[in-house]
């Protein structure tokens, strides 16, 4: 009987067997890369796929130096390697030693192309997205019943605001998960719940695929509830984040974002009541000060003081009537005393001899003898005027014939007849104003030159400018 293998034995013969065989070595695989991780190391672990299979693939650094381009998901390519067993796991993987492009992966190219179409439709706006209710009652759950989904958001909805959580199972990955998932939403918005998440956990570009298909985004545009995209981890995008309401990295993360933390309200709840107690206690305060104002002024004590503040005002003014009484009285009485002494026969005396008085001076000034005064005053004041008057004008006169004499001599100094009489003449332009500098002409312009006794018309032939 042969010594039994032990199991790294067993891995280390199976990959002694894949590195001689020559059909599983130096081979080139066309697939499509999806899971791409590149570690501190340089190295790249990632899958290579294609429409019905999969395998595990590396590329070590030392390889990848030697690549004129850097991988990335969903790139269709051209790997060359060797089969090869990873003894540690058990599990074989492609060990590529370099790499060549070969275009795009096809579902990423669909995944483009049903995005575009979308987008173009207004799926993707953000004017058409829902808010999501501050406190919900009932959530709807599409994802799988036997999945991690459903777990992680029922325990984290342990610890935040109550809700029933109902579940609408559905596929989440292969053929047919799409049906699935489209009937999970139409039935939970039909139930009437107040939110729905629709969601799985990560995976590759196909494992995610149902999230991508044209039905499941149609069925979220169309849903009346809100609707919560959760799918994959933080970095995987779906179709079904761009057309949901909102988007959450993670199922975990839908469930905290839709529920409130319980701590959370419980402090926002215990600031509302500390905030209510204050301005309570702040409105008492007012009022209990208004009261002892109120009260005070009621108190018999108040009332007896007010009687008395009121009493004094009383006597004050009783006291200024009567001063004003008795300043009106005197005023009065000194009036009549006045009144009396001019209406007695000494003061009437009075008054007629000075009235007497005022009439003699009046006739005296009405007299002949007074008027004739009078006139020779006025006539020998009007004569020195008048001879003022004589003399100014012919000072005038003589000053303004002087002023006219000298104008004259300047104003005929500057007639032009005059000028022209001395064979000067007057250069008119074609607009009939005079010509006074040759930088207003032109060579064949016409002009005019009037002398004393006519017009004679020129053309200018040459221009010769004098520079001073």
């Amino acid at each position: 009987m042969e010594e039994p293998l032990t199991v790294t034995q067993l891995n280390t013969k199976a990959q002694g067997v894949l590195k001689r065989s020559p059909d599983l070595n130096d081979v080139w695989v066309v697939g499509e890369i999806s899971n791409l991780k590149r570690y501190a190391s340089g190295h790249y672990y990632f899958v290579l796929k294609d429409a019905g299979s999969q395998v595990n693939a590396v590329l070590f650094a030392g390889s990848r130096a030697r690549m004129s381009f850097e991988p990335a998901e969903n790139m269709k390519v051209q790997a060359f390697g060797s089969l090869d067993i990873y003894v540690q796991r058990g599990s074989y993987q492609f060990k590529v030693e370099t790499m060549r492009q070969s275009g795009i992966g096809e579902l990423y190219q669909q995944f483009a192309e049903l995005k575009a179409r979308l987008q173009a439709e207004g799926l993707f706006d953000q004017s058409r997205k829902r808010p999501l209710p501050a406190y919900p009652g009932r959530i709807g759950v599409v994802t799988s019943e036997s999945g991690a989904v459903i777990h992680d958001i029922i325990t984290t909805s342990a610890s935040r605001f109550p809700a029933d959580i109902i579940l609408a199972p559905a596929k989440v990955q292969g053929e047919g998960a799409a049906a699935t998932i489209v009937a999970g939403i139409r039935l939970l918005d039909s139930y009437g719940v107040d939110v729905i998440i629709v969601g799985r956990g990560g995976g590759s570009l196909e494992d995610l695929w149902p999230f991508n298909e044209e039905p499941v985004a149609r069925a979220i545009a169309e849903c009346r509830t809100p609707v919560v995209s959760a799918v994959g981890h933080e970095t995987d995008f779906t179709i079904a984040d761009f057309v949901a309401d909102a988007r959450a990295p993670t199922p975990t993360g839908a469930a905290a974002l839709i529920l409130r933390d319980r701590a959370e309200i419980r402090s926002q709840l215990d600031r509302y009541a500390a905030s209510a107690a204050k301005a309570l206690n702040a409105v008492m305060d007012r009022m209990r000060s208004r009261f002892e104002v109120l009260d005070a002024r009621l108190s018999p004590e108040s009332a007896s003081r007010d009687m008395d503040m009121r009493s004094m005002t009383l006597e004050e003014l009783s006291a200024r009537a009567t001063r004003a009484l008795e300043s009106q009285l005197e005023a009065m009485r000194g009036r009549f005393a006045l009144a009396d002494a001019r209406i007695s026969p000494s003061a009437a005396v009075r008054d007629l001899d000075a009235l007497e008085s005022r009439l003699e001076s009046v006739y005296g000034r009405l007299s002949p003898q007074s008027a004739l005064r009078d006139i020779d005053l006025r006539r020998a004041s009007a004569e020195k005027l008048f001879t003022s008057t004589a003399h100014a004008s012919e000072a005038a006169l003589a000053s303004a014939d002087g002023r006219l004499s000298r104008a004259s001599v300047s104003l005929e100094s500057l007639n032009p007849t005059r000028v022209m009489e001395r064979g000067y003449g007057i250069v008119i332009g074609p607009d009939g104003r005079a010509v006074t500098s040759v930088s207003g002409i032109i060579v064949g312009q016409r002009l005019d030159v009037r002398l004393r006794d006519g017009t004679a018309r020129t053309s200018v032939r040459e221009i010769r400018e004098e520079r001073r």
